[in-house]
């Protein structure tokens, strides 16, 4: 499975911006695709933030991002969208997503990332 971001950009504090995930060789529907990001100087490994099960839409959001990040899936296109508004300056991070069998499961394919800055 090949996952491909696009979307991260510079925004002031209060923007939007919307992050896109492309998957390609997916053989069914029957996986989720999580979005982890990674702020510098944090520790290794990042911080989900949000999932959705690409076969039954349920989804998940950290405390930190929820009211102000939606994600939302297209299983027509195998993508995946995370719109993020309200943005912060902590929302700085590289974005990645991640395709996992379930939301708790450990991720088995990344993509390559896409960095958000928000300016204060």
């Amino acid at each position: 499975v090949q996952l491909v971001e696009s979307g991260g950009g510079l925004v002031q504090a209060g923007g939007s911006l919307r992050l896109s995930c492309a998957g390609y060789g997916h053989g069914n529907d029957e996986y989720s695709i999580g979005w982890v990001r990674q702020a510098s100087g944090k520790e290794p490994g990042g911080e989900k933030i949000s999932c959705i099960s690409v076969k039954d839409g349920s989804t998940y959001y950290k405390d930190s991002v929820k009211g102000r990040f939606t994600i939302s899936s297209d299983k027509a296109k195998n993508m995946v969208f995370l719109q993020m508004t309200a943005l912060k300056p902590e929302d700085t991070a590289v974005y990645y997503c991640a395709c996992q069998i379930s939301c708790g499961s450990t991720p088995g394919s990344w993509g390559q990332g896409t960095q958000v800055t928000v300016s204060s």
